[in-house]
């Protein structure tokens, strides 16, 4: 990929991530409503553009920023799949390559 294609995906993600973010922002789901899952979906995919946008970064890969957004994404993602264990899943996200824990 070129940098200038990389440029116009970064560039596309914050238009989506601005469209993502508002309708989030403007949903009126409380927890416990019918609609709770309708707003963590829109949550989803503001946290999935987010991995995008650090996927796509020049440069070196900003490990702590992956980091967080896998650790977002899982922990919204184990309400959807409980049988997954995604939550669990997010316990070592944070632990360095060298732990054996």
């Amino acid at each position: 990929m070129n940098n200038t294609h990389r440029q116009q995906l970064i560039d596309t993600s914050w238009a989506l991530h601005s469209d993502v973010e508002n309708a989030y922002l403007a949903h009126p789901a409380s927890k416990g409503a019918d609609d709770w899952q309708e707003k963590q979906r829109l949550l989803l995919a503001d946290m999935a553009i987010h991995l995008l946008q650090t996927a796509l970064k020049p440069g070196e890969l900003p490990l702590d920023k992956l980091q967080n957004n896998l650790h977002a994404i899982l922990t919204i993602s184990d309400q959807f799949l409980p049988q997954a264990g995604l939550k669990k899943a997010t316990e070592g996200i944070y632990q360095s390559s060298g732990d054996n824990a």
